[in-house]
């Protein structure tokens, strides 16, 4: 297993006769097979919300979604489940599977009953993946439904990061509308993987397969982006790194040793991960002039190697007296999701403040921004929530949530 690695200037043309530029460099980057490579094993933690909020239909769908994915397991995986209401326990150890009926007859009797403390099933659940992420995929699919009344909040967001520095992936689905889309989306983040969003009871197990299917894909772990600047080169101050594709995340650079290290967790083989940079490039003379040198630090759980290099690419920008732009429009189309989003979250924020008007403007724009990728959508998504504001009404939860979601990533089709 290796990595592909491919980076390109938003415009390679610079002009010679500014004193600055300003660049996007869009890095693409993700796991590739030699045809010898078997599947490293799963290493999934299944972290249940069972709380009283889930009873009746809702309960009985996730628990569908729970034994589908002990049917969908491989022979090596592991898997191990927590449940948790406003306390948590250990329904299933880490183990490897080899009787998959007797855990599905541990799910179907679960009931629902009590409050919700999401952080203590976290807690549990990297416990528990733990215990079996040595040459693994460690992944966990955090469940609930509801805030989290009996927790703590930073507590879930220390816990997302002590995962993702154990090389475990936290991805997070929220059920029906009443979850802290906030929250759920931070541990997300922090934790390397994704947000997901289930309106409807019955859509618990396409989603659960979806993710799984995901997850299937991963190749390489604890992938860390190395990018070195030329001295005419430099980050811009705010914001300058993001994940566009499969999702947007803000990223954090660390500087170390001269150059920016920045987290991504692992590399699918079927889905690159994308990360766009905001560059600003002073003065250079005329003709190709290097820019910046990017590679990846990455471990192979199939093999058990770790901090493995990839191959070092050089970026370099063609220096012109007469300046004609020669724009890439993949990387434009990365700019446009990151646009997008941040446009998205400005509307949020205005929205909190009770500027009803500016978050209905601010919708707009990022569904004029969606059109113009093509995410059909997404754009339907943010502007029927922006002629709702318009009209005087209010975004219900789910409104909320779709926009959220939409605002992250590429629809593929409407709920």
């Amino acid at each position: 297993m290796r990595v592909g690695l491919q980076a390109a200037l938003g415009d390679v043309n610079l002009d010679a006769t500014q004193a600055s530029s300003q660049r996007q460099l869009a890095i693409s980057l993700s796991a590739i097979a030699d045809t010898r490579d078997r599947q490293a094993p799963l290493n999934l933690c299944l972290i249940l919300d069972h709380s009283g909020s889930m009873n009746g239909r809702a309960l009985e769908n996730v628990k569908q979604a729970a034994s589908h994915i002990v049917d969908s397991l491989s022979p090596g995986d592991r898997l191990s489940i927590v449940v948790f209401d406003h306390r948590a326990k250990v329904l299933v150890p880490n183990q490897i599977m080899e009787d998959p009926s007797r855990v599905k007859r541990e799910i179907q009797q679960l009931q629902a009953s009590g409050g919700t403390a999401i952080d203590e099933g976290m807690r549990l659940g990297i416990e528990e993946l733990a215990k079996g992420k040595k040459d693994s995929i460690s992944q966990a699919f955090l469940l609930t439904d509801g805030e989290n009344e009996h927790g703590d909040n930073p507590r879930c967001l220390k816990l997302a990061g002590l995962a993702a520095n154990y090389s475990i992936t936290l991805n997070t689905l929220g059920f029906g509308d009443r979850w802290n889309q906030d929250i759920l989306e931070k541990i997300a983040d922090a934790g390397g993987g994704s947000l997901s969003y289930i309106q409807r009871p019955e859509a618990a197990v396409s989603e659960f397969s979806r993710l799984f299917t995901r997850i299937q894909s991963v190749g390489l772990t604890n992938a860390h982006l190395l990018l070195s600047l030329s001295p005419q080169a430099n980050l811009a101050e705010l914001k300058p790194i993001a994940q566009v594709v499969p999702d947007t995340i803000e990223l954090n650079a660390l500087y170390e040793g001269g150059q920016y290290i920045v987290r991504l967790g692992d590399l699918m083989m079927d889905s690159p991960r994308v990360v766009l940079t905001n560059l600003y490039i002073q003065q250079l003379p005329e003709g190709i002039q290097p820019i910046a040198q990017v590679q990846v630090r990455y471990d192979d759980p199939i093999t058990g190697q770790i901090g493995l290099l990839s191959e070092n690419i050089p970026i370099e920008a063609n220096v012109l007296l007469n300046y004609q732009p020669a724009l890439n429009a993949e990387v434009q189309q990365h700019i446009l999701a990151l646009a997008k989003y941040r446009q998205t979250q400005i509307a949020e924020t205005k929205l909190q403040q009770g500027d009803r008007a500016g978050a209905a403007t601010m919708l707009q724009s990022a569904a004029k921004t969606a059109l113009q990728m093509g995410d059909q959508n997404a754009a339907t998504v943010l502007q029927d929530n922006a002629t709702r504001l318009q009209a005087g009404g209010d975004l219900s939860d789910a409104d909320r949530k779709k926009t959220r979601i939409a605002s992250k990533t590429v629809l593929q089709g409407q709920e």
